[in-house]
């Protein structure tokens, strides 16, 4: 059909790369939500904040996250790439993949946790201040419980966009299902690999939207 000979697939090198895209995604989704969450409750709190000194964090912090967000993903990389040798000792493959995408995605989901705090109502946040709760006691027990489907929305889209950079990075050797189509669906011309890898990336994309899409719907009832 079409002249595709999809019998020609190497299709235990497909599943090696659909494994090594998963473990990408997976890891740099873990650090992502250690360092992001954090830092996004950290940007709203600065915000928020009359404090001069926390204003000038706020503004530092700002500036630098939105600094990384503005660099396309594929020049981050290549970049990062001495950082990446430093921290884990090689710039291709799995493992040197996952420094670049976490430090592309933490500053990302930052900024969405950060505006998922924000639409929390603050007579809630008052009500709880006004019952003696200390600033930690809010962020534990109001502001987070409070803004969890913003942020599973916010993981949720996190994740997706993970996806997408561990295609982008199969440009520089970084594995995974991108790398696979890139070798040779670009340049040994052998289109089916691309499909296929193209099928595949878009049933995950689309099983991570769906799952992520009921949590929110189910933590919003509740």
């Amino acid at each position: 059909m079409w002249g595709l000979d999809f019998s020609k697939i190497d299709w235990s090198e497909m599943g090696t790369a659909s494994v090594d895209t998963l473990q990408m995604m997976l890891y740099s989704t873990l650090f992502t939500l250690v360092i992001g969450l954090p830092l996004g409750v950290l940007l709203y709190v600065s915000s928020r904040s009359n404090s001069t000194v926390l204003q000038w964090v706020y503004r530092v912090m700002s500036f630098i996250v939105n600094i990384i967000r503005s660099v396309p993903f594929i020049i981050l990389i290549v970049a990062l790439i001495p950082l990446t040798r430093a921290i884990v000792g090689v710039s291709s493959g799995v493992q040197g993949t996952i420094p670049p995408l976490v430090i592309a995605a933490a500053p990302f989901f930052a900024r969405l946790v950060e505006t998922a705090l924000r639409e929390v109502d603050r007579g809630v946040i008052e009500a709880s201040q006004a019952m003696g709760a200390t600033p930690f006691q809010v962020i534990r027990k109001v502001l987070l419980p409070e803004s969890l489907p913003g942020l599973l929305a916010g993981i949720t889209i996190t994740i997706v966009t993970l996806v997408s950079y561990t295609a982008m990075s199969g440009m520089i050797g970084g594995g995974g299902l991108g790398d696979l189509a890139i070798r040779y669906g670009y340049y040994r011309y052998e289109k089916e690999v691309m499909i296929v890898s193209v099928i595949f990336m878009v049933i995950l994309v689309q099983v991570l939207q769906m799952l992520g899409d009921r949590l929110v719907i189910y933590f919003t009832r509740k």
